[in-house]
């Protein structure tokens, strides 16, 4: 069967690495239908060296690219599907993780910061207290974003100034900044020789160092945080042909597609439209709706980003997004630490054997609070606790506060807009848990649709490549795109149910508020 003239031939195959927080995917699709034909995943270790801080090694994140890419090819072969049939790979990446690495030797000079690290809030304080009238939205005006922990210019700047072996390279003119998609296309169009320095639009959005109206490095941003621009990669659209695979099965092959992971998961469930909206649940929560070609600006908490630019030529499209720090990360957290689960799926049964939280509400603000109160000095918190409280209900409250967390940034997302949305497309790896879409829906109280191929965010990658200009074998014209299928969730509680549990998270996210406060105590 193996030889080559039973090989099965499907027309042209697009790839994506998809490079998240807790886990690198390599998928293939078929251009023409969209059907994921293989996939491969590895888990990524974190590491939590101090408290607040949380780390990845670059080099551990770039091995689990070659060893996803490696095991499906050989998937593929043994499916007898000729792997040169694929035309281009496009890449998708947690947003925000900041690297810096030698441009000469090709090594990474500390380890990746990762969005949800604290480490700078100190360095957050700082900044805004030298704002006229200590006002984080200080930069809003230019970025779309506050100044906080959570983007990667304040991440650069502190490895600037606390490690010796970024300061020494960047004062020697070696040193190269990127987010994780720039590291993985640098490596993989041959690193020190001759590799690509280059991120997308919607990977420069987040950075605090863009300007979203010129869609370019501002040199003011550059200056306040004292960045020099040199070690800056080149900004380019997030569909076009940047560089070719240098190495390994899939050497030749061009890298035409860069999305940051929440824009790359608006592309692949067709969020075309101004108006339309995804949410996705990942480590974090990020609903994103799509504004069309004007960015605008939130009164209630949320960011404006760039949502993608399919082509050089093409006007950039923009969003509003609610982002919440802790969603999927609560899971691994409730088996890791505490070990009450010992899987994700374990969760499900667990909270459902109860069937309620039993009055337990759970604020994970391990991070500090996100959208839409960027509230940095908040921490994690169980409430409402009883001797009747068990593990069971907090599993429960644990799922609970993953759909609180989303209605806060939807009804900010309604405010902002004054349309409400009348459903909510949601994606992401917490989506297979259907006591969690079921709550959301009660929660919401509006239908949760969920597409029934839940790996949107590569499909958006694959999407972005397959249409590069110089590949065009993935049309994005809105009669071409295929149907999909999905299921959704109706809600099934009275909406005074929902009011009264949605007053109590508020009252608990309250009391989480304003808990680790870098000035000291003073006690009476």
């Amino acid at each position: 069967m193996a030889g080559s003239s039973h090989r099965i031939t499907l027309g042209p195959l697009v790839a994506a690495i998809d490079q998240g927080t807790s886990s690198t995917r390599f998928l293939v699709f078929n251009s023409k239908t969209a059907e994921l034909l293989s996939h491969h995943q590895v888990e990524i270790k974190q590491s939590f060296p101090k408290e607040g801080w949380v780390e990845e090694d670059p080099k551990e994140i770039l091995q689990s690219v070659y060893e996803c890419m490696e095991r499906t090819c050989e998937k593929l072969m043994q499916h007898n599907i000729d792997i040169s049939n694929i035309k281009a790979i496009g890449v998708t990446n947690q947003r925000e993780t900041t690297l810096v690495w030698d441009k000469e030797t090709g090594e990474p000079l500390y380890n990746a910061i990762v969005w949800l690290d604290l480490r700078t809030q100190s360095t957050v304080e700082r900044l805004i207290n030298k704002t006229p009238g200590r006002n984080k939205n200080h930069l809003r005006h230019k970025t779309g974003l506050p100044i906080s922990t959570y983007f990667s210019a304040v991440k650069l700047r502190w490895l600037m100034d606390n490690v010796s072996e970024v300061h020494e390279a960047v004062m020697s003119h070696r040193a190269m900044f990127g987010t994780v998609d720039s590291w993985l296309i640098w490596c993989l169009t041959g690193g020190k020789s001759g590799g690509v320095h280059c991120t997308d639009v919607t990977n420069a959005s987040r950075t605090m160092l863009f300007n979203i109206h010129t869609m370019n490095w501002d040199p003011e941003l550059c200056k306040y945080f004292g960045i020099p621009m040199e070690i800056l990669p080149r900004v380019r659209s997030s569909s076009e042909i940047y560089g070719l695979m240098k190495s390994g099965a899939l050497s030749g092959i061009p890298i035409s597609g860069c999305l940051g992971d929440q824009s790359a998961a608006l592309v692949g469930q067709m969020c075309f439209k101004d108006g339309q909206a995804k949410n996705t649940y990942g480590t974090g929560c990020f609903l994103l709706r799509n504004t069309g070609s004007k960015p605008v600006m939130s009164d209630h908490g949320l960011l404006t980003t760039v949502a993608y630019k399919l082509g050089r030529d093409k006007p950039a499209c923009y969003a509003l997004e609610g982002s919440v720090a802790i969603a999927g990360a609560v899971v691994r957290w409730l088996q890791d630490n505490l070990g009450i689960i010992g899987s994700s799926e374990e969760l499900e049964k667990l909270a459902a054997s109860v069937g309620t939280s039993y009055g337990c509400y759970f604020v994970p603000a391990f991070s500090g609070l996100y959208a839409p109160y960027w509230e940095p000095s908040a921490r994690g918190i169980i409430c409402g606790l009883t001797q009747f409280t068990n593990k069971s209900h907090v599993a429960f409250a644990a799922l609970e506060a993953v759909c609180f967390q989303t209605r806060e940034i939807l009804d900010a997302m309604n405010q902002d807009s004054g349309i409400p949305l009348n459903q909510l497309q949601v994606d992401g790896g917490m989506t297979s848990n259907r006591l969690l879409m079921q709550l959301q829906a009660d929660i919401l109280c509006i239908p949760v649709v969920k597409p029934s191929m839940p790996e949107t965010t590569a499909l958006g990658a694959a999407m972005a490549a397959g249409a590069a200009e110089g590949v065009s074998v993935w049309s994005l014209n809105p009669e071409d795109l295929s149907e999909v299928t999905s299921e959704k969730f109706e809600p099934q509680i009275n909406p005074e149910e929902s009011e009264f549990r949605y007053a109590r998270w508020k009252k608990a996210v309250e009391k989480s508020k304003n808990w680790e406060t870098t000035q000291p105590l003073v006690l009476p």
